[in-house]
């Protein structure tokens, strides 16, 4: 850019200072003394000033030189001198110039600014426009400064920098909106994600804390093997259990009850195992019999090792509990609460009609003497398991109710004054039951029927499902081993030829069930059997007792026999 630039306004000139804040270039006037004048008269020998006056206010007239070549010259008059310029604040503004040496003549501001001079107003011609600033602003014109006097210029002097912008705050507050708007959007977002983020964080842990627990319950599928508990995967015949075998025995009544309580140490679980009275066993010397005449003729060592042949268990000890027993173990519990599942008379009433001494319902509060009721109530045409399932809710009952401090409860089977099976003393037995009592409170205890099949013997499923999930036995029903099972009725008359018969059969390698006797007499005996495929062990059963094979027929068999045998007058035990 050139430093100097020519306005175009006769001869003022101006040259460039610096910029200003905003990056324009400033200019300022070069000072009168500083201006290369040109004259193209000056050669002519004469001036003309067609503006001048005479002092009178008449226009100057041409004068003449005669000793100087040329067009005249003209007595234009002493020019004022240009008052120096005030700093006002706003655009510098530069002095009026009047090439025609008007005087006195007022000066014209196209702008609307009256200019002054130090003998006469004029006309003052347009202000020069400064390239690339503000257009010019109408303003008084101040005092020129004198020649040689550098100019002072601020940023403020200039147009731009006072015009007034009115939506200049308008657009700082929308951008402060805007940006506060989009602040708090980004702020919002910032928050959900950080909430989510929490969100799936506690969802996690939820999930592995359930997932912990599951594993740790044993509950976990296909982690946890079948009985098992905390995340063990012992198998059911590697953990460990106690068992004690419990018989009620009712002595008003009659009849017995039976029970297997299990503490399963290594699952945490407990369980009360009901045992139906018709469950086939075997004797010492291979008769077959039922669980309730093992416990009525054998006794209670007895009938402990047969059950222990019969579900591969190890019984440790066998509690005898007769009903008035349960009912003194009842009312110093201090009562049980049960769901009973009938009305149960009292056996005391004297009258029929009276109120029931048990209401069917939930929660409902037995003493000894209606839980010993409810215990050995069996409705007419019900089967004996209705009954069982009564005693084990009992059962269920009093361990709930009884302390889980081995100690106290020691104190509890001691208070009983009962005389106990040698292999179970007053404190082994309260210890175990102190156990059974902690898991039933826990809700870790159960009760569970052992289903057997009409003829006594266990299925593939019940050695599945009760022997090997819970005792961890394996169910060993005579049939199991036994060739052929024989059931005899002694229909002689002579009481004696039952035992002759199943010495007879024993040492024939058959297994003898006892049929009983028969109410009367019959002369011809009978061998019968059910299925075509046992009609030749019919046979050999006959030969074997001396009979002939013309007694030898299809008929209805007993309950877990396969050939059934009606031993008639015409018995002889010395042939057989």
């Amino acid at each position: 850019m050139n430093d100097r630039y020519d306005a175009g306004y006769g001869s003022d000139q101006y040259e460039l200072v610096g910029y200003d804040e905003y990056g324009q270039p400033v200019y300022r006037q070069i000072p009168a003394q500083q201006q290369q004048t040109y004259d193209p008269y000056a050669g002519q020998g004469y001036g003309y000033d067609p503006y001048a006056t005479d002092g009178g206010g008449r226009q100057g007239t041409p004068s003449y030189d005669p000793g100087r070549q040329g067009p005249p010259s003209y007595d234009t008059g002493q020019q004022a001198p240009v008052p120096p310029v005030h700093d006002t604040g706003q655009q510098p503004v530069t002095p009026a110039y009047d090439p025609y040496g008007t005087g006195g003549q007022p000066v014209y501001d196209p702008y609307g600014q009256a200019a002054t001079s130090g003998r006469q107003p004029r006309v003052a011609e347009q202000t020069p426009h400064i390239p690339q600033q503000a257009g010019p602003v109408g303003e008084p014109a101040g005092p020129r400064q004198p020649p040689g006097d550098e100019r002072d210029y601020h940023t403020e002097q200039f147009a731009f920098v006072e015009d007034p912008d009115g939506d200049s705050e308008d657009v700082i507050d929308w951008l402060n909106f805007t940006e506060n708007r989009t602040e708090r959007r980004e702020e919002a977002k910032r928050r959900a994600r950080s909430r989510m983020i929490a969100l799936v964080v506690v969802l996690a842990l939820v999930a592995v804390g359930g997932a912990g627990y599951l594993w740790y319950a044993g509950k976990l599928p296909g982690l946890s093997s079948s009985g098992t508990k905390g995340g063990t995967t012992t198998s059911a015949a590697a953990q460990k259990r106690d068992v004690v075998v419990v018989h009620l025995h009712n002595t008003s009544g009659g009849g017995t009850s039976t029970a297997l309580l299990v503490d399963n140490t290594t699952t945490k679980q407990g369980t009360t195992v009901l045992l139906p009275n018709s469950l086939a066993m075997t004797d010492d010397d291979g008769t077959t019999t039922t669980l309730a005449k093992s416990v009525g003729d054998d006794g209670s060592s007895g009938t402990r090792d047969q059950l222990d042949t019969v579900l591969g268990t190890n019984i440790e000890g066998t509690w005898r509990l007769d009903t008035p027993y349960l009912q003194n173990l009842v009312d110093i519990v201090g009562n049980i609460d049960i769901d009973t599942n009938a009305d149960v008379p009292d056996p005391d009433a004297k009258k029929k009609g009276q109120a029931p001494l048990v209401h069917k319902g939930k929660d409902q509060t037995l003493s000894g003497k209606a839980a010993v009721a409810y215990a050995t109530y069996r409705a007419s045409g019900e089967a004996q398991n209705a009954q069982l399932e009564r005693f084990g809710q009992v059962m269920q009952g009093v361990l709930r109710k009884m302390s889980s401090d081995s100690s106290a409860a020691t104190v509890t089977v001691q208070t009983l004054a009962q005389i106990l099976d040698p292999s179970l003393t007053d404190k082994d037995l309260g210890t175990f039951l102190a156990k059974l009592a902690d898991l039933a409170k826990g809700g870790d205890y159960k009760t569970a029927l052992l289903p057997v099949q009409s003829d006594g013997t266990l299925s593939a499923q019940t050695s599945s499902s009760v022997v090997k999930d819970i005792l961890g036995g394996t169910a060993k029903s005579p049939s199991a081993d036994s060739a052929i099972r024989v059931s005899v009725q002694n229909a002689t008359g002579v009481k004696g030829n039952t035992d002759k018969a199943r010495v007879v059969l024993v040492n024939g390698g058959y297994t003898f069930l006892e049929g009983g006797t028969a109410s009367g007499t019959q002369a011809a005996s009978k061998v019968l059997y059910s299925d075509a495929a046992d009609k030749e062990n019919a046979t050999e059963v006959a030969k074997t007792l001396g009979l002939g094979t013309g007694a030898v027929a299809k008929g209805t068999v007993g309950s877990g026999a396969d050939v059934s045998v009606v031993l008639g007058q015409d018995y002889k035990p010395s042939s057989s």
